[in-house]
């Protein structure tokens, strides 16, 4: 939640990360910053120049030697005067820094505190400042890629000319409401729907691009199941590149979840090894059964493997033992041996992908299916880098268009287009909350 804080109050955070590092940066944004730099340097830095500086105690005596840079507000990055000190960085040094920078009156910043600052004097909007968050916590090249490309506008860009584009509908509607016994602007049943459609359309296509985006920024968990001894231990030391399941030729070795994080093609992946299926007697190998399954119906893919050069591992069907109908890819392990053709092997309904875990290869091919069920395609340079919120508010919002469209009534079809305009205007913080920015600014990292 936010705190009652007054918008004068001078904040101050270490801008850079816990632990010894050659340098340290604290960061002090707010009215009294000019007053603060006076006392902790002796003077003001000049705007925007990194200046040779000592950081004085209430005695006069150094606490430390190191740059100070000064942003002359509205031009810096809270809209505020700021001031930067960019210190050795022992903790100690910072924590006696920081310790002065208190006593002349500053308060310790709230998490995301700079940043809700910065879209509070209009320097982000909403969608910019998250991006903020998701670029520091960018997990691949891609996912950073993106996230550079939101804090750049290009996404707000998107939703504020699909809100221009409901808003010039909404303003025909109710002049046909508000001057009906005037003469305007024809506006047919027909002719409205089909502005509705073209909006509909272009939500949709905003969604097709940034539900992957999604994955991007939060990751995907992929779950590898199914009978044992198929080379799912396997299969997990390919993708990771290091041997983290043991591999044994007898079958029920793995009983517990093994867990790796990887960049698969770009998409950080929480790629799970999970206890072959199968009925036991054995509590312990039960026990893990259970737990893939619960595994499996929380993963956003499957992969099923199955030894491509058993039978019975062949007609193994994983929607049988977990009722789950979500993407699945299946996996023909040990196609050295079965003398399959290595590769995708899809029907153009079930994907399929064969592969030698053992060997490695197959795997670039499974990779690329992994993508694609998970709706990446191509160079995917058109991502949208979104949130769940985002996704929320666009699902929304192309609910009401689909309800406008099926109305005949002026005054009803206005007020669904009202709604859904309010709606993406919550995605920008156009319109927004106290609670909504409290959740989001919450959970950026202190000094930032």
């Amino acid at each position: 939640m936010k705190s009652d804080r007054e918008p004068a109050t001078t904040i101050v955070a270490r801008a850079s990360a816990p632990g010894l590092g050659g340098v340290g940066v604290i960061r002090i944004s707010g009215s009294d910053t000019k007053a603060i730099a006076t006392a902790l340097l002796g003077k003001i830095p000049e705007n925007r120049f990194a200046t040779k500086s000592s950081f004085f105690d209430d005695s006069g005596n150094a606490l430390d030697h190191g740059l100070a840079l000064f942003f002359l507000g509205p031009a810096s990055y809270t809209g505020e005067d700021t001031l930067e000190l960019h210190c050795h960085g022992s903790p100690v040094v910072l924590d006696q820094v920081l310790k002065r920078v208190l006593e002349l009156g500053a308060e310790l910043a709230r998490p995301g505190e700079f940043t809700e600052r910065a879209f509070l004097n209009g320097k982000l909007d909403l969608a910019q400042a998250e991006s903020v968050a998701d670029l520091i916590n960018s997990q691949t090249q891609a996912a950073a890629k993106f996230a550079l490309r939101s804090l750049s506008g290009i996404f707000s860009k998107e939703i504020d000319e699909l809100s221009r584009r409901i808003e010039t509908v909404r303003v025909l509607v109710e002049a046909t409401i508000d001057f009906s016994d005037e003469p305007v602007d024809d506006l047919s049943v027909d002719t409205l729907r089909l502005h509705i459609t073209e909006i509909s359309e272009k939500i949709r296509k905003i969604l097709d691009r940034s539900r992957p985006g999604l994955l991007l920024s939060q990751g995907a968990t992929i779950v590898i199941a199914g009978p044992p001894n198929a080379g799912k231990s396997s299969l997990l030391n390919a993708f990771a590149g290091s041997e983290k399941a043991i591999v044994s030729p007898h079958a029920g070795t793995t009983r517990d979840l093994i867990e790796a994080h990887i960049d698969l093609g770009g998409i950080p992946v929480h790629m799970v090894d999970t206890a072959g299926l199968r009925a036991s007697d054995d509590d312990i190998e039960a026990e893990g059964v259970r737990r893939a399954r619960e595994t499996i119906d929380a993963a956003d893919l499957v992969l099923c493997v199955l030894d491509d050069s058993d039978p019975a591992s062949s007609r193994f069907e994983l929607h049988l033992e977990t009722g789950r109908t979500a993407k699945q890819i299946t996996v023909f392990n040990k196609s050295d041996l079965s003398g399959r053709l290595i590769g995708d092997i899809s029907d153009g309904i079930n994907a399929a992908v064969a592969v030698s875990a053992k060997n490695g290869t197959g795997i670039k091919q499974l990779t690329e299916a992994i993508r694609t069920a998970l709706g990446f395609q191509g160079d995917d340079e058109d991502l949208i880098l979104a949130r769940r919120r985002h996704l929320n508010v666009l699902e929304q919002a192309l609910g009401l268009m689909d309800s406008a469209s099926a109305l005949d009534e002026p005054e009803l079809v206005a007020e669904e287009l009202r709604l859904a305009h309010r709606l993406l205007g919550e995605i920008t913080g156009v319109f927004s909350t106290e609670d909504l920015l409290g959740e989001i600014f919450s959970s950026f990292c202190i000094g930032k």
